[in-house]
């Protein structure tokens, strides 16, 4: 008995240097997100290449410590996401987690985050929970929320005269918060909400969504969904003849990824609200340029942009706080500006929103593009202060 007891706690003090091993000689960054799934093309091993690019840029290292970047595909499932993330934070030395498409799983790590002190920063997923009633001490909205979105895209729409909807939505977490901000966006403009069906998560066929948008007489058809049910959405639509009778498509959440993927052919004319476009100005462009070059080609969509601000910022409060502390790193997170190729001098609130500016682009037509994801023309800049929920309406206890 007092053999197996030695060799027990022998196997546990081994485990125990092990880890604090790892995690005391290099800075580790887990990049969370969807490898091979729906969301693939917005996140996938682009956001690993924008991560490594970051820490390239610092130069390797804080502290005295080499900086790591690692990933895993949480498949867009919350259990996944949140087995991954406990054991990075427990046993994988992971000092950060980053990314995180798909609203459930990024509220699914934000609790575990939390329990641990650990920074968590999110790019990927929309949900505005993440900075209302699911905020954290150690949590980030860095990129893009259902909030702005709404605001951007939404009472746009309504001010060109598409007042009357009908919501296509997601039935998961990001689609019904989409949904709900951008119908009080709607509301608060003068619109009418006629009606909504809600659909399942990677849905193949939206014909019968379609006909039930078409019979409701809306002129607007609200896309509260992401990825590939975007993309099929307005595909289908598009063969339907829909958008051709005069129906506006309103796509919530469009990457420059799903431009692609569509074609001009049937995106042109599409609006839709965005942080980052590639070629806004020559920073933009200097990045693109080498995310491109590992990425054969393809250009960045704002998530992957955001990650590389967010492992930028992340890694001059660590730098800044001296230690890899959570809390510690946490403070300087929100104390120091957010400053790189997509942010100018921008805020971090005490409920974990980055406060950064909003763009509201036009899909251009074949005719009026000169090459290669040359896609969008800015219609106007919406000022951080007009797209993001003021902090004391999202019910952050942190604000409280």
């Amino acid at each position: 008995m007092r053999k197996l007891l030695g060799l027990a706690l022998a196997s546990l003090l081994f485990l125990t240097i092990q880890q604090a091993f790892a995690a005391g000689d290099v800075v580790r960054i887990g990049v969370l997100n969807d490898q091979t799934g729906m969301n693939a093309d917005l996140s996938g091993q682009g956001s690993v290449v924008a991560a490594r690019l970051a820490v390239e840029d610092f130069g390797g290292t804080v502290l005295g410590k080499k900086i790591e970047v690692i990933f895993a595909d949480h498949q867009n499932k919350a259990d996944i996401g949140s087995s991954i993330a406990t054991k990075w934070y427990d046993a994988d030395g992971v000092d950060m987690i980053v990314d995180m498409p798909f609203s459930s799983v990024a509220l699914a790590v934000q609790d575990i985050a939390r329990q641990r002190h650990k920074i968590a920063m999110f790019s990927g997923p929309g949900s505005s929970d993440l900075t209302g009633k699911n905020c954290s001490p150690y949590g980030f909205h860095w990129t893009f929320d259902t909030v702005a979105l709404a605001r951007g895209t939404g009472s746009a729409v309504v001010k060109s005269g598409g007042d009357t909807w009908f919501f296509l939505t997601s039935d998961y977490a990001f689609g019904h918060a989409l949904a709900k901000d951008t119908m009080a966006v709607v509301k608060a403009n003068g619109g009418k909400v006629l009606g909504e069906a809600v659909h399942p998560v990677n849905n193949p066929d939206f014909s019968s969504f379609l006909v039930q948008a078409q019979a409701s007489g809306a002129k607007v058809i609200g896309l509260a969904n992401g990825a590939t049910d975007t993309t099929n959405s307005i595909k289908q639509a598009h063969e339907f003849g829909l958008t051709q009778s005069g129906v506006k498509l309103a796509g919530l959440l469009v990457f420059i990824t799903d431009v692609h993927s569509l074609g001009l052919e049937v995106a042109q004319g599409l609006l839709l609200t965005d942080s980052f476009y590639w070629d806004q100005n020559d920073a933009t462009r200097a990045f693109a340029k080498r995310y491109a070059a590992r990425m054969n080609g393809r250009m960045p969509a704002m998530s992957q942009a955001g990650v590389y601000s967010a492992v930028n910022h992340y890694l001059k409060a660590v730098a800044a706080a001296g230690t890899l502390d959570g809390t510690a790193v946490a403070d300087k997170i929100r104390a120091l500006p957010v400053n790189d190729f997509m942010s100018n001098n921008f805020k971090v609130r005490r409920d974990g929103r980055v406060l950064r500016d909003f763009y509201l682009f036009q899909v251009k037509s074949p005719a009026e593009s000169k090459g290669p994801w040359d896609y969008y023309k800015l219609v106007r800049r919406i000022p951080a202060e007009e797209a993001v929920r003021p902090e004391s309406e999202g019910g952050c206890y942190l604000v409280k």
